[in-house]
């Protein structure tokens, strides 16, 4: 089977099924075709992120969140023609589809343009206690804590930097020496890292106010030092482009089932019972892009929570979007948490 293969699935496919082909062909892309691989329809990122912002359950059929009408390009047309085509359409991935409409192949921008560059900085906060990682964290730095063979700070920095990122900054506090220690300067990575230091703890949107402003021209990641995900970062960051907004918050859909009939009422008459109902919400998943001038707004020393920040600006008429994480991610708080992790790790952060 042709790499390209792992990406197709039949129009019997639920959501589910679609991230799981989008996951395991690695192409941001998933196409539907019939028995005869005659293209049905396609399923992006973007489409399924959308399907959930609707609420569509991940078990509904493929087709409530395909594209019905994607474009494609014709089997054997040139690198440039295809790359016109992506230009043109803003598209980042297109199916090759033979005269009788049949899928040969799939073509990706990033294929086409292998090696690109990133230049966007990345600030990674590795400055907590990890109280609830205890004893484990008593004499070492939560994001220096091994999943599998390696840190997780360590996963993070390669994850950014396979996808084509350069420019570190790590806001340390707790154990501040054992960070620079281990990672560096970065140059083991081809990468430049550089560090802030919270002498106080500052907030999860204070460390901003340590940044030195003229290397933040363009948007930056923010990213929780002990998060585990497989996330596209060129994808957020392509999100947060071509969407008006300050910034662009990762989020996660969290259900939460409660194990009782809950029962509504007026005064002492009962108007409904639901038998354990299932709620579902979007919480922070700990990854931002912001753009510059999020920083002008948080002064040095100052202490202030991200989500704080984001609702002040929010308050004065900035909008800030929201990008729904479909793919692998876990928060390593808790020490089942951690446990977790070192069985999951093997399957997702090789390379």
């Amino acid at each position: 089977m042709n790499h390209w293969e792992l990406a197709l699935v039949l129009p019997g496919a639920s959501l589910r099924d679609a991230m799981t082909a989008l996951d395991r062909g690695g192409l941001q892309i998933t196409v539907v075709v019939d028995g005869d691989r005659r293209l049905l329809g396609t399923v992006t990122d973007g489409d399924v992120r959308r399907a959930l912002i609707r609420q569509v359950g991940l078990e509904a059929p493929v087709a409530e969140a395909m594209n019905r009408q994607p474009r494609t390009a014709t089997a054997g047309s040139t690198k440039e023609r295809v790359l016109q085509l992506m230009e043109r359409h803003q598209v980042s991935q297109i199916p090759l589809v033979d005269a009788e409409g049949r899928v040969v192949g799939i073509e990706t921008l990033h294929g086409l343009l292998h090696g690109r560059r990133r230049d966007n900085a990345v600030f990674l906060m590795a400055g907590g206690f990890g109280t609830r990682l205890q004893p484990l964290t008593d004499n070492c730095p939560k994001p220096l804590l091994n999943v599998g063979d390696k840190p997780i700070l360590e996963i993070i920095i390669e994850n950014f930097v396979r996808a084509g990122f350069h420019r570190f900054f790590i806001s340390t506090h707790y154990l501040p020496g054992m960070i620079r220690e281990h990672i560096g300067d970065g140059s083991r990575w081809d990468i430049e890292v550089q560090y802030v230091h919270e002498d106080e703890p500052l907030g999860t949107g204070g460390a901003l106010g340590l940044l030195p402003r003229d290397a933040i021209r363009e948007p930056m990641f923010m990213m929780n030092g002990d998060l585990l995900t497989n996330l596209d970062f060129n994808k957020l960051l392509d999100f947060h482009d071509s969407h008006d907004g300050l910034a662009t918050m990762c989020v996660r859909e969290h259900e939460h089932r409660v194990p009782y009939g809950v029962i509504e009422g007026d005064g002492l008459r009962i108007t409904s019972m639901v038998e354990k109902p299932a709620y579902r919400y979007f919480i922070n998943a700990g990854i931002y892009v912001l753009s510059p001038s999020v920083l002008d707004g948080v002064a040095r020393g100052q202490r202030i929570d991200m989500p704080t920040l984001l609702q002040q600006r929010m308050e004065q008429g900035q909008p800030v979007n929201m990008f729904p994480v479909h793919e692998y991610w876990l928060d390593i708080g808790r020490m089942e948490d951690f446990q977790r992790a070192q069985y999951d790790v093997a399957g997702l952060f090789h390379g």
